[in-house]
């Protein structure tokens, strides 16, 4: 269980490990080819130092990597600044984000999917921007009273997150939501019943899937708390679990988690409503259910 920083260098370094044997190069033969001594090959690739965006480019070049989503997303693991258009529209906010937040952007703006439990508040993609503001205020508010710039900057943040979603390809989201996501009154009935709304348009989305978690369905593997998996399109090998607390978040990236959320995510979707009946469902909460 790591931090961002750590977990990304890691999966950065394994990968670049991969890359290399790929081009049926030795960590020596490597080295010699951008002109650095083995041991700066082999600190990166076990992870135990980190590594410029521009030296990532050289390996990648050496390996003649020539994927451009794949260069992008290891040039985001090593921290790159770069990319046109959206791709790094957060760090505008550099002044606001907390760095474990931003950690969290990066990955989820290069993920090919996304899945995750929700126990308590309707996940931030899907959230309508007075839900956002609703949410955000009282978790300011509970860390401290924040200017409202602050609070707006940081609303901005949550619904710019959201053109993953229309990006191409979109991000894949699939979302559990316990029926308390539903019901907790979060900005009063017209805020919520907007919000439910908005829940049953994603779901239609091609890109998104949506099943609810009845309060009928008792207790369930999920109850410890809700949790996020990313996966990426390129390689597996970069996959990671995130577990979001009240000051930071935490990573985790051995196999044998993976598997063990993995699993826990599939038997949570075989407990929850289809689907279709979740739309239905949460139809009925909105009509007053």
């Amino acid at each position: 269980m790591q931090h961002g920083p750590a977990v990304r260098r890691r999966k950065l370094g394994a990968e670049l490990r991969a890359l290399r044997t790929s081009a049926g190069l030795t960590s020596g033969e490597a080295a010699r080819l951008v002109g650095w001594h083995q041991s700066k090959v082999s600190r990166i690739e076990t992870g135990a130092s980190g590594v410029k965006p521009a030296d990532v480019r050289l390996l990648l070049d050496a390996y003649a990597v020539h994927d451009a989503r794949l260069r992008e997303l290891l040039l985001v693991l090593a921290g790159s600044d770069e990319g046109a258009g959206r791709h790094h529209w957060w760090h505008q906010y550099r002044g606001v984000l907390p760095p474990t937040y931003r950690d969290f952007i990066s990955l989820e703006s290069q993920a090919g999917a996304m899945r995750t439990l929700e126990t308590s508040v309707v996940p931030g993609l899907l959230q309508t921007p007075e839900y956002a503001r609703a949410v955000t205020r009282a978790a300011v508010n509970g860390l401290g009273t924040e200017p409202d710039e602050r609070l707006d900057a940081l609303v901005e943040v949550r619904l710019a997150r959201q053109d993953v979603l229309r990006a191409e390809p979109p991000l894949k989201l699939s979302a559990v939501l316990d029926e308390a996501v539903l019901r907790r009154d979060i900005g009063g009935p017209d805020v919520m019943a907007g919000q439910l709304r908005r829940l049953i348009e994603a779901a239609r989305l091609p890109q998104v899937r949506i099943q609810v978690l009845p309060f009928a369905a008792g207790a369930h593997i999920g109850i410890t708390g809700p949790f996020v998996i990313f996966s990426f399109s390129n390689t597996s090998d970069l996959d990671v679990v995130v577990l979001d607390h009240l000051t930071s978040s935490l990573y985790l990236e051995r196999k044998e988690d993976l598997q063990a959320y993995t699993e826990a995510f599939n038997a949570l979707q075989i407990h929850a409503l289809s689907p279709e009946d979740s739309l239905d469902y949460i139809a009925g909460i909105g009509d007053g259910a």
